[in-house]
């Protein structure tokens, strides 16, 4: 397993890069646009871990603006960690067996999301390409929130 990143909604693009750009020092890595999704994700490096973040050697911090506003309390705007596994199915099966409960299954082959006791979301991603999609993780549903 390794660590990826970290995600925090912000409700302000300009705003946010300004804090942790020009106020804080980070430098903006790399950005996907989804249009179908309505967000925008804006993946950010410490100034001495850029080319680690780059290359995939560096956790980064990952801010997501969503474009339909929304109100975020208690904690909302923190969104998950996010982990990279070698085998998607084998460790949500691990993690299953071991009586966590997987809030949003495999069904892709490529992404899953548990709760941590504190109810903190964990986001699980393939490493490489998705697999195959496999059941019985292809026809289960999502349970509560992740």
């Amino acid at each position: 397993m390794r660590y990826l990143h970290t995600m925090v909604r912000v409700r302000d693009i300009d705003e946010s890069l300004d804090f942790y750009c020009n106020k804080m020092g980070m430098q903006e890595v790399r950005r996907h646009e989804s249009e179908a999704g309505r967000f925008t994700l804006i993946f950010l490096a410490a100034s001495e871990d850029v080319e680690a973040v780059r290359n995939g050697q560096a956790p980064a911090l990952e801010l997501t603006y969503n474009w339909d506003p929304e109100d975020y309390q208690g904690g909302r705007n923190f969104g998950h960690l996010a982990y990279e596994v070698d085998d998607i199915y084998e460790t949500c099966a691990k993690l299953q067996a071991a009586g966590v409960t997987i809030n949003r299954p495999p069904r892709d082959g490529r992404m899953a999301f548990v709760r941590s006791p504190d109810n903190i979301s964990i986001e699980l991603l393939q490493k490489g390409e998705a697999q195959a999609p496999q059941e019985p993780w292809a026809s289960m549903g999502n349970t509560g929130s992740w």
